[in-house]
């Protein structure tokens, strides 16, 4: 029985590049994986704009402007519920504003692909307990497992995707 990765677009600002949906897919695997998270999960991506986003995380954060992603973990410390139908734990949301991960790839130039694909593992740690908003310690070990998982996916951070240079 396999992971589960529920997508949904709900935003026209960008287009979604072909292939995105295999490799949020392949990331959200890869930290599960990674993790060594016993028997099948589901997690549900949602592709918002700058717009949502805002308004969720003024909604739930308090912060009154748009953000690149927002985790909703559904389990707590390490207990997750179980869908019925398939006994897979129901890990939670990763909702990723499209527009302002078109903006981060631009800026950090690299591929939109490798944007999201950062953006996904970093919800999917959210969804696993893990939390870098404390600093510190928590935030160094989260920024590692990140690099590691990017790097299993051939996204390396040090990898630079600007065309200029072909």
């Amino acid at each position: 029985m396999s992971n589960k990765v529920y997508i949904t677009n709900q935003q026209k600002a960008v287009k979604i590049p072909s292939g995105l949906r295999i490799l949020i897919r392949r990331s959200c695997n890869a930290v599960l994986d990674y993790e060594k998270f016993e028997g099948p999960a589901e997690i549900s991506v949602t592709f918002v704009d700058n717009n949502m986003i805002r308004e969720l995380n003024a909604q739930y954060r308090n912060k009154d402007m748009p953000t690149d992603v927002l985790s909703f973990p559904l389990g707590e410390n390490g207990i997750y519920d179980k869908n019925e139908d398939t006994g897979a734990a129901m890990l939670g949301d990763i909702v990723i504003s499209m527009e302002k991960a078109m903006e981060q790839a631009e800026l950090y130039g690299h591929a939109l692909q490798r944007e999201v694909a950062f953006l996904t593992v970093h919800s999917m740690l959210h969804l696993l307990g893990y939390d870098h908003e404390a600093g510190g310690l928590e935030a160094v070990r989260m920024r590692e497992k990140e690099e590691a998982v990017l790097v299993q996916l051939g996204l390396p951070r040090t990898v630079s995707y600007t065309t200029d240079e072909l």
